[in-house]
C-alpha cells in the first residue's frame, strides 16, 4: 500500500464515515504529510503498513527540535487517529503510535475583548468605503452570534430569519443549528445588503452568499483574518487577535451576564458540554457570584 492512496482512502473516511468538515480533514490529512515528508527527506522505504514504532518515534524526536508540546500532541493525536483507520479496515494490526504519549500541556484558555476594545474596532472601520459597512456587519455578526469564520463566510441569505430571530448556522460536520440574533445585528446586515451588497455584481454560484469580496464572490477565512488584523493595528491593540477572538468575547460576556452553560453550548454548536466549560476557568469571577447568590451561608 502506498502512502498517497492510504491517505486517501482515510479522507475519504473522515468525509463519508465520520462526517467531518473540509477543514478538519485537512488538518488530519497535514499530519499524515508531514510523517510521509520526514521518510521521503530520509530515504525511508516504509509503506503504511510496514512502518514500526521506532521510525515514528524518531520523527516525533525530530518534530520536538521544531514545535511546541501543543503542536506535537495534534500531530500525535493525527497519527494515531489514521493508524487507527489502518487497524479498523485490517491492513495493520497494530497502531505504531501505542506506546507513544503526548507531551503534556496545560489548558489553553483563550483570549477575549473587553466591551470597550469592540466596540473601539468596531469604531474604527471606515464608513466611507462600501467594504466597510460589510465589514461593520460581519464583526457585528460574529460577536453577536459566536460564529467560527468557517461558519460567517458560508452564511446565506437564505439562513437569515430576522423575523423569527434567528439565523441558520452550519458548523462541524455539516451540523446546523439555529442561533438567536439581536436586533442590533439585523440592522447592521440590512443596511450592507440594501447599501452595499445590492450594488455589487455577483458571480455565477454566489447569489444566496451573504458576505460577498469586491469581485462578487465569498470572502475567504484569510480576508476576515485579514480585516480584523487591520483594524487592531490601527487602534494600537496589543492583544494577538483573531475572528475566533470575537467568538470567545461572545461566550464569555454571556456568562460574565448570567447566561447558564447550556444555552452557551447550544449556541456556539459544542458537541461536549465540556468544551463550553473552558468558558468557567476563563472567568472565575462568575464562580465566586455563584457561590455568593446560591449558597445557603452566603
Amino acid at each position: 500500500m502506498k502512502w498517497q492512496n492510504a491517505l486517501k482512502d482515510y479522507q475519504l473516511y473522515l468525509k463519508i464515515e465520520r462526517g467531518l468538515s473540509k477543514n478538519s480533514i485537512d488538518n488530519y490529512a497535514l499530519d499524515v504529510k508531514k510523517l510521509i515528508l520526514y521518510l521521503e527527506n530520509n530515504d525511508i522505504a516504509l509503506s503504511p503498513i510496514s512502518i514500526t514504532s521506532e521510525v515514528v518515534q524518531q520523527f516525533i524526536y525530530e518534530l520536538a527540535k521544531k514545535s511546541n508540546a501543543r503542536s506535537q500532541s495534534r500531530i500525535i493525536s493525527g497519527l494515531r487517529s489514521f493508524f487507527s483507520y489502518l487497524i479498523f479496515e485490517d491492513y495493520r494490526e497494530d497502531n505504531p503510535l501505542e506506546l507513544i504519549e503526548s507531551p503534556k500541556i496545560g489548558m489553553k484558555l483563550p483570549d477575549t475583548l473587553a466591551e470597550e476594545e469592540i466596540d473601539a474596532l468596531i469604531n474604527a472601520i471606515d464608513l466611507s468605503k462600501p467594504e466597510g459597512e460589510r465589514n461593520r456587519a460581519i464583526l457585528e455578526t460574529l460577536y453577536g452570534c459566536g460564529l467560527r469564520v468557517s461558519e460567517l463566510v458560508n452564511l446565506k441569505l437564505s439562513d437569515l430569519f430576522f423575523d423569527e430571530g434567528f439565523i441558520k448556522v452550519t458548523g462541524k460536520g455539516d451540523k446546523q443549528r439555529f442561533v438567536p440574533i439581536v436586533e442590533s445585528t439585523q440592522k447592521y446586515i440590512n443596511i450592507y445588503k440594501k447599501e452595499v451588497r445590492s450594488h455589487i455584481k455577483i458571480q455565477s454560484g454566489f447569489a444566496d452568499t451573504l458576505f460577498l469580496n469586491r469581485r462578487g464572490k465569498q470572502l475567504t477565512r484569510a480576508m476576515i483574518f485579514t480585516i480584523i488584523k487591520q483594524l487592531a493595528e490601527k487602534i494600537g491593540l496589543k492583544k494577538s487577535i483573531s475572528p475566533h477572538t470575537f467568538r470567545h468575547s461572545f461566550a464569555t460576556h454571556l456568562l460574565q451576564n448570567n447566561a447558564d452553560l447550556r444555552s452557551i453550548q447550544l449556541m456556539l454548536g459544542h458537541e461536549s458540554i465540556t468544551t463550553t466549560e473552558i468558558y468557567v476557568h476563563l472567568d472565575k469571577s462568575h464562580l465566586t457570584k455563584v457561590v455568593q447568590k446560591y449558597h445557603p451561608r452566603k
